[in-house]
């Protein structure tokens, strides 16, 4: 606050009036003593080119979001099922093809079992979606199986947990695109050779729909996702009515069918194809690892969204296949129509229910990618909370998102794309291995938790978990063995090189931590070492004078170091020196060899080899001057050495770097006091040469 203005007498006796000044209630909010609030104005940026990138990013992103409404971001259970069940429901739509992909092989006579596994996967997913829900009202914090692992079974089991979850983001988001682009050119052939370019465009525009915040992309990706559901449903209803009546028939062979196999029917393949249709279940954690994102009641909102998925996608699932079994679909290569689009031909009978079905289809499995993009980026947030991620990963965007995670996700599912041509069967191998690692550390954290807890119903909810948690061990060592040569062999390399990178990141945080630590109630000395500065100078000009007159208000030990090739130029700067500023020494470093940043380190070094070795070691400021320019494009011509010679001295023993900066205005400032000025004053010995 400025002083008070003087008191203004009101008409009537005593009355006063006294204005008061508050410069700061522009930028700030006033919150008590010693604390102010600040306001939008004081983020704004200040210079024309800010602006107009302000509005841009206003235009595409949204304006931005105080954390006061982070509340209103929060989700309802009918946008949040779109977002965070996208992954899992879009599944439906290409587990029964890995199922029929691993039958065929026995023959078409054993393609009748696909019923049974799609059942048997049914009841894992009963037995996984009961074990989350415990996880949403146990750990509201959200981490899912991250938190339930780190907590119940120790850090370095939620780092695996945390690992494979985060690889199976990765490929969710690859797998849904390429499995997306499939479907599509079902209905579409002409499109079949764009498909990484196509894929790698969506996985941008979904990336730019989640940086605008959660409940905006839930608007975005309501209608689709309702969409897919509702063809799904429609298909399967029809095609029941169908089998009823007995209009339901075996179709033809479709193009690129597969040919059945002769191999023996045995357990290994029954379990093989059981492994190959789990694919189904990912996604199922995403809504436990998300549940801060609804709204009140989270926990409650968020169990109720994972009952209503784990309901949609069984009944997706088993309908399907089911269907598919009646009209005697196959699998086929990647160039032949998906399980899907032969029972929506065959219900549908090719027509606008048909392409609408393949659109809604190719939709979900593009927006299934949105699961990983509003799961990643908050498991990434927690993981840096816990100092095993950079800290940037923590920090929220203008929309409240965690704009870090959503980009880094967006750059490494797009290389794999393109590392993998977009091929679902290339890619599909690489998928799934790292969510049943997930599962199982889930539920077995889950059963140490029951039995800690010792709740009602503890001793029956830890018998379900424990046996969920055996088999979805049991399936990942299936998958894991099936598909390791396949490619799995690289996700198996991925897990741990992420868990050793995390391990690391701790540890260096760690041991910063305890050496930026104070012990509880020490007194902080007054500063007793002693201080000199060091003025690395181009020259005699303003710029300089400024970085000398900040130094003589740190300390009386000043000296200026000149680095030059040319001994007439250094004669020059001597003189002009020696004119303007004769009370502080200036040292010239002839450079014969043309280098400028290594003489003067090694200046610093003589200068601290000289210091008497009885005697503490002084700190020493190194001021480097710098001129502002006005705009960007001016910058590039100045300072060039400075950053250099920033970078260089960032951590060198008891040396501290400042910059100061000489702004243009102050050099207007600077040459009207020039014209009122006597002769011979420190302002007038500069002729305006140097910079």
């Amino acid at each position: 606050m400025t002083a008070p203005r003087p008191p203004l007498h009101g008409r009537k006796l005593g009355d006063r009036r006294v204005v008061v000044d508050r410069p700061h209630s522009a930028y700030f909010r006033y919150a008590g003593p010693g604390t102010m609030i600040a306001k939008a104005a004081a983020s704004a940026p200040t210079t024309a080119i800010g602006r107009r990138v302000a509005r841009v990013r206003a235009i595409v992103f949204g304006k931005p979001l105080s954390n006061a409404e982070e509340i209103g971001e929060r989700l309802s259970k009918k946008l949040a099922l779109p977002i965070f069940s996208s992954d899992a429901i879009s599944s439906s739509a290409y587990a029964t093809d890995e199922i029929l992909r691993v039958l065929v092989l026995a023959g078409l006579a054993w393609m009748t079992w696909s019923i049974w596994v799609a059942a048997a996967i049914a009841l894992m997913l009963t037995i996984v979606a009961f074990s989350y829900r415990q996880v949403c009202r146990g750990y509201p914090s959200g981490g899912g199986a991250y938190v339930v692992a780190r907590e119940n079974l120790g850090p370095n089991f939620g780092l695996i947990a945390a690992a494979a979850l985060m690889v199976d983001y990765v490929m969710t988001v690859a797998v849904s695109s390429a499995s997306a682009l499939a479907n599509l050119a079902t209905a579409f052939e002409v499109i079949a050779p764009y498909k990484v370019e196509l894929g790698a465009l969506v996985i941008i525009l979904v990336t730019a729909a989640n940086l605008r915040g959660v409940r905006e992309s839930g608007n975005i990706f309501a209608i689709p996702t309702y969409l897919f559901v509702g063809m799904a449903l429609l298909a399967i209803a029809v095609g029941l009515v169908n089998t009823a009546t007995g209009a339901a028939h075996h179709l033809s062979p479709p193009a690129f069918a597969e040919q059945p196999g002769t191999q023996v029917f045995t357990l290994l393949l029954l379990l093989k194809a059981f492994a190959g249709g789990s694919v189904a279940l990912t996604g199922v954690e995403a809504i436990a690892n998300g549940v801060p994102a609804f709204k009140p009641p989270e926990a409650k909102n968020a169990a109720n969204t994972l009952i209503i998925m784990a309901l949609l996608l069984g009944s997706i699932f088993i309908g399907l296949t089911f269907v598919g079994l009646q009209y005697g679909v196959m699998a086929t290569t990647a160039q032949g129509p998906t399980v899907l689009g032969q029972v929506g031909s065959a219900v549908f009978g090719g027509g606008v229910l048909f392409i609408l079905l393949q659109i809604s289809a190719a939709l979900i499995l593009f927006l299934a990618c949105n699961t990983s993009f509003n799961a990643f980026p908050r498991l990434a947030a927690i993981l840096a909370q816990d100092d095993c991620m950079p800290r940037q990963f923590a920090f929220r965007g203008d929309r409240l998102a965690f704009s870090w995670g959503i980009v880094v996700l967006a750059a490494v599912a797009i290389a794999m794309l393109y590392a993998f041509n977009a091929s679902v069967d290339a890619l599909i191998p690489l998928y799934s291995v790292g969510v049943f690692i997930c599962f199982t550390l889930s539920q077995a954290g889950m059963v140490v938790h029951w039995r800690k807890e010792r709740s009602s119903g503890w001793a029956w909810r830890s018998l379900v978990n424990g046996f969920g948690a055996v088999l979805t061990g049991v399936v990942f060592l299936v998958v894991a063995s099936e598909k390791f040569f396949n490619g799995a062999w690289m996700v198996l390399i991925f897990i741990p090189a992420l868990i050793a990178m995390m391990m690391f990141i701790r540890h260096q945080y760690a041991a910063s931590a305890r050496q930026l630590e104070m012990k509880p109630g020490a007194a902080v000395p007054q500063p007793h070492r002693h201080n000199r500065v060091v003025i690395p100078i181009s020259g005699v000009n303003r710029a300089v004078i400024q970085a000398l007159n900040v130094a003589r208000s740190i300390t009386t030990d000043i000296r200026a170091v000149y680095v030059s090739e040319d001994p007439k130029k250094s004669d020059d700067v001597r003189e002009r020196w020696a004119g303007a500023v004769p009370d502080v020494p200036l040292v010239v470093v002839e450079s014969p060899y043309r280098a400028v940043i290594a003489p003067l380190v090694a200046y610093l070094d003589v200068l601290d080899r000289s210091w008497p070795a009885e005697r503490e070691e002084p700190i020493t400021f190194v001021l480097i001057p710098e001129y502002v320019a006005r705009s960007w494009w001016e910058r590039m011509l100045y300072n060039q050495a400075a950053k250099q010679m920033r970078t260089t001295l960032l951590g060198r023993p008891h040396t501290v770097v400042i910059n100061v900066p000489y702004r243009r205005d102050e050099a207007r400032a600077a040459a009207v006091a020039a014209q009122v000025e006597p002769a011979g004053t420190l302002v007038a010995a500069d002729n305006g040469r140097g910079h």
